[in-house]
């Protein structure tokens, strides 16, 4: 049946012009009510309307489509239920400084404030969640409202904006003669202004410090990728040659096969990162901001060592750590300026102490007769050569992931870091394949986080996507496990994922081919017949139900407690430790 295009400018249009002003390509999100006449306008433009099941996972899904881009993510829901339930992906987006623009119906505007239908007070609920918050009470203000939005979401250190849209707003009929014009207001937004201070003198005090150094280290957290500085840090790491180690959402700030790599720090970080943590003289942190997964017991982190922070977002300045050096500045900009002030250096003695370092405590998949995680992570990174963009969901699949799954380009690793969500790996890897529609696309997931959105392989399926869905399945919540094991003598408890249904038959049931893999010896091979499938495919992996995460720090303790394997739980001595 021909649908008639609609001549009408309204509220919605203008929204949707917007975007497409913008560059924007798809849409994420679910239908309803408030939000109909939105939906009227997409049928006449160029706007992919991508439909999610649910409302959380189509806001991961404009999340990993922005992280594996650099550009905005964008959500359309409804009213009510339908905006409240994109909360967790906000939350999520807005811990981990993702740009995202989600658009929410709304009741008309005489029934705001009055219990009406699908109604909820969506600026007051996400108002902690995002960096900037509009009610569009005036269809008028429309185009401003949507130019700032743009601008907020990327400008600075990127984030999630809402935008709440009564009913008759975007209903709103405009006459030919009154239509808004669509200029590019000036960004004098109250409250939010782009000031970097990136005076000569502290980029030179940087130099100074790292040219005195007898053991230095860098540190690349996500705002090293948000900049696309990885060819610039790669050149300062090689002109002093100063080990690089990175944060979790740092993967791929610095290619982790460089031989001055030495992957992720902190809590699971390697044993060899961890112990050059402790011990350098100077450590230079390159957008990252401290958290506690890193610093643990603030007081003794890095005690010997100057500290430089280079950051976006002055707010994080001295926040966790006081500082010797303060750089507020892009990441890439600030490392230009720093790269002609360094002098020529070699560091062989710190270089030889952390090779000593990587032979003592290597990161090893273990001897076994069953099939364990690592295992199949390592037997993963094989087949795809490394090439994959790897999505996860959390916990300690995503540690394990992030051990074993070396990241060589910015973008190609996504995960969430502040927010810990749950149910994030499969929906943000379908955003991740509609990004780039020809690469290979891995979601690793555990079977827990797994269930919380697996009714997205039905978005697979629909749109023809070839995302690889690898779950680490040990019928556990497995990271609980681990530590009520460890510190609450293993007194377990709401752990037990004995109700798992079979995940191969949930995968063919949607038109999925699924493949189970129980034991070692053919673990590799059938990964690469997943791999090699034209379509999707889901992986079971029945992998030991009880492998613990090593290295780990407990929360709270000095990195020189830090725990290389199940037998040093007593903590009889200080790791390195003669």
């Amino acid at each position: 049946m021909k649908i008639q295009k609609n001549t009408k400018k309204t509220g919605a249009t203008l929204l949707l012009d917007a975007l497409q002003r913008h560059g924007v390509k798809y849409i994420f999100g679910h239908p309803g009510g408030a939000a109909i006449p939105i939906f009227d306008a997409l049928v006449d433009t160029s706007l992919e309307f991508i439909l999610a099941r649910h409302e959380q996972g189509a806001t991961h899904m404009a999340d990993g489509y922005a992280r594996a881009t650099g550009n905005i993510g964008t959500v359309l829901v409804t009213s009510g239920p339908g905006a409240t339930n994109t909360v967790t992906g906000l939350l999520t987006s807005h811990m981990d400084s993702v740009p995202l623009l989600v658009i929410t119906g709304q009741q008309i505007r005489s029934n705001l404030g009055l219990d009406a239908f699908q109604e909820a007070d969506v600026l007051g609920i996400t108002f902690p969640v995002v960096k900037h918050s509009y009610l569009i009470k005036d269809p008028y203000d429309i185009p401003r409202i949507m130019e700032e939005a743009f601008y907020i979401a990327h400008t600075g250190r990127p984030g999630p904006v809402l935008i709440d849209v009564p009913k008759d707003v975007s209903a709103f009929v405009f006459e030919h003669t009154d239509i808004p014009k669509i200029t590019k207001p000036e960004m004098d937004i109250p409250g939010y202004t782009i000031t970097m201070h990136t005076h000569s003198h502290a980029i030179q005090t940087a130099a100074d410090i790292l040219n005195n150094a007898q053991k230095p280290l860098i540190l690349a957290g996500h705002g090293s990728i948000i900049a696309e500085a990885q060819s610039c840090i790669v050149k300062f790491a090689e002109k002093q040659s100063i080990p690089v180690t990175n944060t979790l959402l740092g993967k791929g700030a610095f290619p982790e096969t460089h031989a001055l790599s030495l992957g992720m720090l902190g809590m699971h970080g390697t044993a060899y990162a961890n112990l050059a943590v402790n011990d350098c003289d100077v450590i230079i942190s390159l957008g990252s901001r401290w958290d506690d997964r890193i610093t643990s017991k603030t007081e003794v982190f890095c005690k010997n060592a100057k500290k430089i922070h280079v950051d976006i977002d002055n707010a994080e300045f001295e926040k966790i750590l006081p500082m010797d050096c303060i750089i507020h500045a892009n990441i890439k900009d600030a490392v230009i300026q720093l790269l002609p002030l360094l002098t020529t250096r070699r560091n062989k003695a710190w270089l030889a102490k952390i090779s000593d370092w990587k032979k003592q405590f290597p990161l090893k998949v273990p001897e076994s007769e069953t099939l364990i995680a690592t295992k199949v992570l390592k037997d993963l990174y094989d087949v795809t050569k490394g090439q994959a963009i790897v999505s996860t969901d959390v916990g300690q699949h995503q540690m394990w992931t992030a051990q074993f799954y070396l990241i060589q380009n910015e973008k190609q690793w996504l995960t969430s870091g502040g927010a810990g969500t749950m149910g994030f790996g499969l929906p943000a890897a379908i955003g991740a394949q509609f990004a780039h529609p020809d690469a290979l696309v891995v979601a690793v997931v555990g079977d827990g986080g797994f269930q919380m959105t697996l009714c997205e392989l039905a978005t697979i399926v629909e749109n023809k996507l070839r995302v690889k869905i690898l779950i680490l399945n040990n019928s556990y919540l497995g990271m609980v496990r681990q530590w009520q094991s460890l510190f609450f003598d293993n007194r377990l408890s709401g752990v037990h994922l004995t109700g798992n249904p079979d995940f191969v038959a949930i995968a063919q049931s949607y038109g999925i081919k699924g493949i189970r893999i129980s034991s070692p010896e053919n673990c590799k091979d059938l990964l690469r017949e997943a791999i090699q499938y034209e379509g999707p495919c889901l992986i079971d992996a029945r992998v030991r139900k009880e492998e613990d995460v090593y290295p780990m720090i407990p929360a709270g303790a000095s990195y020189d407690r830090m725990l290389t394997e199940a037998t040093d739980t007593k903590l009889t001595k200080p790791v390195g430790s003669t």
